[in-house]
């Protein structure tokens, strides 16, 4: 008798995963589809984004051996042209190094480039504190001591010395990662040397 009740239960039970999977079968099988081409997508999208770092810093070596071989104008449109397409580290690298090819031929235009990239909120403080003393490293023998003394104010607020010493490292592990032969120069030592040079300066007038 019990057998019978068990069949009869195991019956119930299979009309009921009939009734439920003709009911709620299709909303089953689109949202499985949907994960599928969720983590197809996801999978996609990294494998675009590996493309395009590989291909930035393939362009990025190529802008900094330009560089190397005194073909300063090639090297600053290469540069440049990242600093517009490439991804964000890239970018950002490529800015930087784009200033510093300026720097060459045009100073004041550089020293432009650097205030322009230590204003901009989307780039990271130690990039923007390096931007900001290599301006100041620039302006240094034209610019005013007001002037100046209101660029380099900011470093001597408690901390910034170490933030711009970290700087130059950061920048040093984005070229570790990325593999660009990227020159970075302590922008600590260039802030410290403008301060001396604004002391003694004020001391003589």
């Amino acid at each position: 008798m019990s057998e019978l009740f068990d069949e009869v239960d195991e019956e119930v039970r299979r009309e009921r995963l009939k009734k439920l999977w003709d009911e709620y079968s299709i909303y089953i099988i689109a949202g499985a589809l949907l994960i599928i081409a969720a983590v197809g997508g996801w999978r996609g999208y990294q494998y675009l984004e590996a493309k395009r770092a590989a291909e930035a810093g393939a362009a990025f070596d190529k802008a900094v051996e330009l560089s190397e071989q005194n073909k300063h104008a090639e090297a600053e449109a290469a540069f440049t042209d990242l600093a517009a397409k490439a991804p964000s580290g890239y970018r950002i690298l490529a800015r930087l190094r784009a200033a510093a090819e300026v720097a060459s031929r045009d100073p004041l235009g550089a020293a432009k480039l650097y205030d322009d990239i230590a204003a901009d909120r989307s780039v990271g403080a130690t990039e923007r504190d390096l931007a900001r003393v290599r301006a100041a490293g620039l302006l240094l023998e034209t610019t005013s001591y007001p002037s100046m003394l209101q660029r380099l104010e900011p470093a001597t607020a408690p901390g910034y010395g170490g933030r711009a010493a970290v700087a130059g490292s950061d920048c040093q592990r984005r070229r570790d990662a990325a593999k660009p032969a990227l020159a970075c120069r302590g922008a600590a030592g260039v802030a410290s040397t403008g301060r001396e040079k604004l002391t003694a300066e004020n001391r003589v007038e």
